[in-house]
């Protein structure tokens, strides 16, 4: 075949193009636009407002709840919370207990009358009370018996100081040290206090110490023993709650003034001074862990009985080491903002005299925190079937606009923004709502699997989440509060979110996994399997 000339190749350009139009015109039109709202729908979505999800957020996120620790008292409050929410909008309730979907797991929990650790050295002995101490690793995961362990303390302050170590120093003592605590931080710094930590942590592991003591300054900053360890019947070799089961010697940060002031007076080195720890074995009993779900009945004969799901999480990570007084994590944004947003959502669309052609199911889901166990439990036993549900979209950090990387005010990001459909549909939506909604180039991926999203995309259903700030200040810290947030702007978000989740309910075609992006393959191929039984 002859090589075109520079005139051919023009010619054969400008006939690509005009071929090509039709096709080009027809890929804009199937673009998703935002239908106009009825003034019902204005009337409804107009109902999310700034003052509502402050009510809602001041309530989840107060010292009163305790940070929503997962099991836990404050846990318990807001699960009431949110039913009472979903009945005065009067969804339906869908769970096995009214608004309620029950997991009925054990909590193997440290017993505090079984606790002993007492300090020795010359003729001085202390003994700190449970109370009095924050465990890091392995304290309540099974019985223990230790010592009197030798003492070796390690100078604090020196960075170098395990690299000139010997196992022959180490092994079979309690190690006393110092270590930055990454808690209360800020995030900027966080990260490189907990690599101190773990590679303390590793460094002590290989020389085999019996016991890890780390030095804490501030008196009011023990947490006691722990929640425990959550068994899940479904997968009792499963892990739940704080890190007690990792491996390695138990690991212990003491809080107790008088125990600080022996352990400041010992010299660096091998020391004259002993440590004895005994726990009993963990005692077990069953807790009540709960999702709480509702229903907003569609209104078409042939879709009502398919389900868009609208999902946050409703726990936090409770008390833990004081920031300047303050043990409560509360959790604000992460995920109160979410949590509320759900309810706000729930209320103003069940209003609608006109119900979207699919239903709805609003869920809050226990556990996310944990290693999202709420929502695999939901997966495993959904609410309604999950072949028939279209998509899910999951609220994580709605109220913070105050974004690490700089003001994040009329923007969201959405993880996995490219995988399927559900991102044009949103882009859309906030287009009309004047909100931006995008992909961030490095955090819409490697967030994907970072939230309750991934339980329901595990089984082919699309699934994302959406967010305003991926990180900010207070993450995981004790400064997330309410009064941080950013509510004239999460109640925008919320009303595009709203808008988009009429697009997907009322669109007879459901959204679909991207079969040209490599990273939706697994996806894909879950909903093939979903949809092939």
């Amino acid at each position: 075949m002859p090589r075109p000339t520079r005139a051919t190749r023009r010619i054969g350009i400008v006939m690509a193009l005009l071929l090509a139009a039709p096709a080009l015109a027809a890929a804009v039109r199937q673009r998703p636009k935002a239908p106009e709202l009825s003034e019902d729908r204005k009337e409804a979505i107009g109902r999310i407002s700034a003052d509502s999800l402050r009510g809602h957020l001041s309530f989840l996120a107060s010292d009163l709840l305790e940070g929503r620790d997962t099991p836990s008292r404050g846990l318990d409050l807001a699960a009431e919370y949110i039913a009472a929410q979903f009945r005065r909008a009067g969804l339906e309730p869908i769970g096995d207990d009214g608004y309620f979907q029950t997991a009925r797991w054990r909590l193997a929990a440290p017993d505090p009358s079984s606790f002993s650790l007492e300090f020795r050295a010359g003729d001085e002995t202390v003994r700190v009370p449970a109370d009095r101490i924050r465990p890091l690793r392995n304290l309540g995961s099974g019985k223990l018996e230790l010592g009197p362990l030798g003492v070796f303390k390690v100078v604090a302050g020196d960075p170098k100081a395990f690299d000139d170590l010997e196992t022959e120093q180490v092994e079979g003592k309690a190690v006393v040290v110092e270590l930055e605590d990454p808690t209360g931080l800020e995030p900027s710094k966080r990260m490189a206090a907990a690599r101190a930590v773990v590679r303390a942590f590793e460094q002590l592991d290989k020389l085999k110490a019996a016991l890890i003591v780390g030095v804490g300054r501030d008196p009011e900053g023990g947490t006691g023993l722990g929640n425990g360890r959550l068994i899940d019947p479904e997968n009792p070799r499963g892990r739940g709650g704080r890190a007690v089961g990792a491996a390695g010697p138990p690991a212990v940060v003491v809080h107790d003034p008088a125990a600080v002031r022996m352990l400041d007076a010992l010299p660096g080195g091998k020391t004259e001074g002993t440590v004895a720890l005994k726990l009993g074995a963990p005692v077990e009993r069953e807790v009540k862990l709960r999702n709480v779900v509702g229903l907003l009945r569609g209104s078409d004969p042939a879709l009502r009985d398919t389900y868009v799901l609208v999902t946050a999480h409703y726990d936090h990570i409770g008390i833990r080491a004081p920031v300047k007084g303050d043990k409560i994590y509360n959790g604000a944004n992460d995920d109160g903002s979410g949590t509320v947003s759900v309810v706000e959502l729930a209320s103003a669309l069940a209003t609608l005299k006109e119900r979207p052609r699919r239903s709805i199911v609003f869920a809050t889901f226990f556990g996310e925190e944990h290693g999202l166990l709420g929502s695999r439990y939901y997966a495993r036993h959904p609410a309604v079937p999950v072949e028939k549900t279209v998509a899910d979209v999951n609220l994580e950090q709605l109220g913070r606009t105050d974004d690490s990387e700089g003001p994040r005010v009329a923007g969201t990001s959405m993880t996995g923004f490219d995988y399927s459909d559900v991102g044009a549909i949103f882009k859309a939506a906030g287009e009309a709502e004047g909100i931006k909604v995008d992909k961030h180039p490095r955090n819409s991926d490697a967030y994907f699997g970072a939230s309750d999203n991934q339980a329901l995309a595990d089984l082919g259903v699309p699934a994302h989440t959406i967010c305003v700030a991926f990180a900010f200040p207070d993450y995981h810290g004790a400064g997330d509060h309410w009064d941080k947030v950013d509510f004239a702007n999460m109640a925008r978000v919320d009303r595009m979110v709203a808008r988009a989740l009429l697009m997907i309910a009322d669109d007879p075609e459901p959204p679909k996994w991207d079969a040209a992006n490599p990273k939706a393959k697994r996806y894909r191929e879950a909903y093939e399997k979903l949809h092939s039984r």
